[in-house]
């Protein structure tokens, strides 16, 4: 049975991303090369050195929640170069180096597909956004690895405080594209993000790249197939 014009769903006019494990990885050579540079400038061991950059990051990876300004940020960062240099036995002089030559975002890199399928979202005339629980920052961080130029709407969470799987930050990703929710599918690798999404009436997919969720997208290629 076909439904009626009024019994069909809306039109989807636009996908909204989550950005890490979904977009975007962790690129582990990123650590090595960082160590790699730290024993080549201030003569440390290069293994110390990678397990301090790794063990750092893992202790203070979510003590960015309640950031709210591009202000707090930069203070985050300054703490936190300082107390790298000081558990690398640097003189606290080194932070801003440090963190200069490998700051947040050079860590990232692309999804395989990444600039394709947002390309071809893009050619088919949906609005692309991000809406991502990270630090203010985000739009430096797509810049980084090379989709800014695609996203139309990115959404730090910080920024608004407010954080997913809550349902007023997906209200206000659907008011920053223009769009009511049902006009936009969003895809993330949590599925409380996506179960919450689903909840404010967005279509809602999840993603996992590593492929061993069941009924999960295991590509970025698969979204193309959704719209």
């Amino acid at each position: 049975m076909s439904l009626s014009p009024s019994s069909a769903p809306p039109t989807l006019k636009a996908v909204l991303f989550d950005r890490d494990d979904t977009l975007a990885v962790t690129d582990p050579a990123v650590y090595r090369e960082a160590a790699q540079w730290l024993a080549g400038r201030f003569g440390l061991d290069p293994r110390q050195a990678g397990q301090t950059l790794a063990g750092l990051w893992q202790e203070r990876m979510n003590d960015w929640w309640d950031l709210r300004s591009h202000e707090d940020e930069m203070q985050f960062w300054e703490a936190y170069g300082g107390e790298l240099t000081g558990r690398l036995g640097l003189p606290p002089a080194a932070a801003a180096e440090v963190t200069g030559a490998y700051p947040y975002e050079r860590y990232m890199k692309p999804v395989p597909g990444a600039r394709e399928v947002l390309t071809e979202l893009r050619r088919r005339g949906l609005k692309i956004g991000v809406l991502s629980n990270t630090l203010p920052s985000i739009e430096r961080t797509l810049d980084a690895i090379g989709l800014r130029d695609l996203v139309d709407v990115p959404l730090a969470t910080c920024l608004l405080g407010v954080h997913k799987p809550e349902a007023q930050a997906f209200a206000l990703a659907a008011d920053a594209l223009g769009l009511p929710p049902a006009e936009i599918l969003f895809i993330d690798d949590l599925i409380e993000n996506v179960q919450a999404a689903r909840a404010v009436g967005m279509r809602a997919e999840q993603i996992d790249l590593g492929g061993q969720t069941a009924g999960a997208l295991h590509s970025l290629r698969e979204v193309l197939d959704l719209v």
